[in-house]
């Protein structure tokens, strides 16, 4: 583990999620017409509504332009999206700028090479189980579920329990 001091997740505000092998378990289905398709994990997407319903601001970033990444964001209402994007950490850093916050109020999970730059960089990087080898070592947290089997929900479990926001969205639930 990298020996960045534990960071505040009171102070996170803003959580960036890779798509492919992170919302996904990585496999890409092109179609004999020239479509593809992926498959979403319904425990991250509930997790994503519960970090919302906390006020809290969600993003995707990924290095590939796909329809489906594109129609998820629409379902679950995430309005920022960036993908096709070679080079992660500068599209991070002008998001962050738009948003007016610093990297230490943001949380990004990724799992391969090309997120390893914004992991070194951001308040909480997050490496998924079944990340590249490089990409844990410098990762704050490391999931045990793997891409596309429920570790976004795990992480935003870790964030919002560690921060003390967790018990007041269980409420809905509980009554």
């Amino acid at each position: 583990m990298n020996p960045k001091a534990k960071p505040d997740l009171k102070a996170i505000e803003l959580l960036v999620l890779d798509v492919d092998g992170v919302l996904t378990d990585g496999r890409v289905f092109i179609h004999s017409d020239g479509g593809e398709s992926k498959g979403f994990n319904i425990l991250d997407g509930h997790g994503i509504r519960m970090w919302q319903r906390a006020g809290l601001k969600v993003a995707l970033l990924s290095g590939r332009a796909s329809q489906a990444t594109t129609r998820r964001a629409q379902e679950l209402e995430i309005p920022y999206v960036i993908q096709d994007c070679k080079l992660k950490l500068p599209a991070l850093q002008q998001l962050l700028a738009e948003l007016g916050l610093s990297p230490e109020r943001a949380a990004y999970v990724g799992d391969d090479l090309m997120d390893l730059p914004i992991v070194r960089h951001i308040g909480l990087g997050v490496a998924v189980a079944n990340a590249v080898d490089e990409l844990k070592e410098y990762a704050g947290y490391v999931t045990v579920r793997r891409g596309g089997e429920g570790a976004v929900r795990e992480v935003i479990e870790y964030i919002l329990k560690g921060s003390g926001r967790w018990a007041s969205l269980m409420e809905r639930y509980l009554t």
